[in-house]
């Protein structure tokens, strides 16, 4: 297994102003070509078990993959921080990372809330070879009128979304219609019976370790078709 290396990274707003800073895992092999950053959802940290399940895949891939909190986790606060002071933490950890590994290919990704902040980076022009999301928040929860897809065709870029077929945050008969309208830079892989959190019904017979594994399995099969 890649040993994992720790971090601290300066959190700068758009103004340049330092507003705190943030605990970043990395987890490099000794080559390399592409590097994925990985940010947590708005109801955990970057020690969840599903992002390190996929730092580790990747990283026993040749895939160089970086965790990171954001401000409001790393100062043990529940609530999350609002939408420029997530974005601020996201392109400075994404700056930072370009300088620190120096990647040939860089992708963004998250669990939902942090897939979300990125897509608006990368919708912004953040230069970046591709973006996945591990559970797209499409809504809020029982908002289906709320639709947070107005930005999504303006990323120009591969995208690979991940949704479970009973995720509540993102109700398959809305997001199917969506990632159809994006064309082919857009992909779906939907994990069958997986709530937002990706877990299964317990007559489904699969575990969590197997959940895992699928998405990341899926995951580096994507990567690995982008050129």
């Amino acid at each position: 297994m890649v040993k994992e290396e720790r971090f601290k990274v300066v959190v700068h707003s758009g103004e340049g102003k330092a507003l705190g800073e943030v605990s970043v895992s990395v987890a490099r092999p000794q080559q390399y070509e592409r590097v994925v950053i990985l940010a947590h959802g708005a109801g955990k940290n970057m020690d969840s078990p599903l992002l390190i399940s996929m730092q580790n895949h990747l990283a026993d891939k040749s895939i160089a993959a970086v965790r990171f909190n954001f401000l409001y986790t790393e100062k043990g606060k529940r609530a999350p921080d609002r939408r420029p002071q997530l974005e601020a933490c996201w392109r400075s950890v994404a700056d930072w990372t370009r300088d620190k590994l120096a990647p040939q290919q860089l992708f963004l990704s998250g669990k939902s809330m942090g897939g979300r902040m990125a897509s608006y980076l990368v919708a912004e022009g953040y230069p970046c070879e591709g973006i996945f999301f591990l559970g797209y928040p499409l809504h809020p929860p029982g908002k289906t009128d709320q639709l947070r897809k107005d930005h999504l065709p303006s990323i120009k870029v591969p995208m690979l979304f991940i949704a479970g077929t009973r995720d509540s945050l993102s109700k398959l008969e809305l997001l199917e219609p969506i990632i159809q309208e994006l064309g082919p830079k857009a992909t779906l892989h939907l994990i069958e019976g997986g709530d937002h959190s990706f877990r299964v019904p317990k007559r489904s017979g699969r575990t969590s370790d197997e959940i895992q594994e699928e998405i990341a399995h899926v995951v580096t099969r994507w990567l690995g078709s982008i050129a």
